[in-house]
């Protein structure tokens, strides 16, 4: 089994075509196909199931990716280190993040980041939370800027506390809410609603705040950008619960004060053991450029614990239709 193998097999695997993964790997595809098979003749089963249509990663492929991702990342970091005894800093860097994210000025974290280590290529992805938790555990991603439950980063991970935002209520101006001085969740849900898709962060917090009231609600329009929401409310099609920094840069709407629903805590989350040298450089930077946040970081958790996003990805869910 060669290293090349196990690229080309992750490439293949990510991009889901045999040609676009030759083209991301600077093979020609017929190079690549050969070291698959050789790879599946030494493994003893089909990684791929090929079609004329499309590749399809079968279930022994998707046992071998996340071991597979595990080795190159290994390379990569022994690499880097190496690098990084001589002080500079190497490699390559994904983060991902939620949309809006309002806890840090991430363009200009970004920016600096690049003046102090230009040999580092950056990738900076958004997708929903449970999305880019799974992608930290398998190291798809090195870092994500997430919204967590207040009492601890989820299951194995390490966090650090960037913010606690409040939520407010947003309603079309002129709306019958748009005067009040506050509204509960049981207020809030006698009217139809607008929120995120399951499996973002803000949908997970504003479902349990309004089961924890006791509260059912009606979301009747689903937007997967703060935007479109935005628009979706200001039309009139709903009202919407978002952080408070995220409504004041919505002039469609009016945001209205809302009791009984907590704060939200927004975290980099990240894991300690695979940090790579490019990783520990920008975790250096955040916490030079945040020093509001907590001095502690928040140590892994035990995989045991309660963790609702990694439950997503495993139990079935018909609403999973984006990320």
């Amino acid at each position: 089994m060669e290293l090349r193998q196990l690229a080309y097999a992750v490439a293949v695997a990510e991009t889901g075509s045999f040609t676009r993964a030759a083209h991301r790997c600077f093979v020609v595809q017929s190079a690549l196909s050969h070291q698959i098979a050789r790879l599946e003749s030494e493994l003893g089963t089909r990684l791929f199931e090929r079609t004329s249509r499309q590749v399809r990663i079968t279930a022994a492929g998707e046992a071998f990716l996340g071991p597979a991702r595990e080795a190159l990342a290994a390379i990569e970091r022994a690499r880097c280190e190496v690098a990084a005894v001589g002080s500079e800093v190497r490699g390559q860097l994904s983060i991902g993040t939620i949309t809006p994210l309002t806890a840090v000025d991430l363009p200009d974290l970004l920016a600096a980041y690049r003046d102090r280590h230009p040999a580092v290529r950056v990738t900076l992805r958004a997708r929903l939370v449970r999305d880019l938790l799974q992608e930290v555990r398998e190291q798809a991603c090195d870092l994500a800027f997430v919204d967590t439950r207040p009492e601890g980063p989820p299951a194995g991970l390490t966090g650090r506390v960037l913010a606690h935002e409040d939520l407010v209520a947003i309603v079309p101006h002129g709306h019958r809410l748009a005067g009040a001085a506050r509204v509960t969740p049981a207020r809030l849900a006698e009217e139809d609603m607008v929120d995120m898709p399951p499996g973002s962060g803000i949908r997970r917090h504003n479902d349990a705040a309004f089961a924890a009231a006791g509260a059912t609600r009606t979301v009747a329009f689903e937007a997967d950008t703060m935007a479109l929401l935005e628009q979706l409310v200001g039309r009139g099609l709903g009202i919407g619960l978002v952080p408070a920094a995220t409504a004041a840069r919505m002039p469609a709407v009016t945001a209205v004060t809302a009791t009984g629903v907590p704060a939200r805590t927004v975290r980099a989350v990240w894991v300690a053991s695979t940090a790579s040298p490019a990783a520990r450089a920008f975790l250096q930077l955040l916490r030079e450029r945040t020093p509001e946040a907590p001095p502690e970081e928040d140590g892994p958790r035990e995989e045991q614990a309660q963790d609702v996003e990694l439950r997503g990805r495993t139990e079935s869910d018909p609403d999973r239709r984006r990320g």
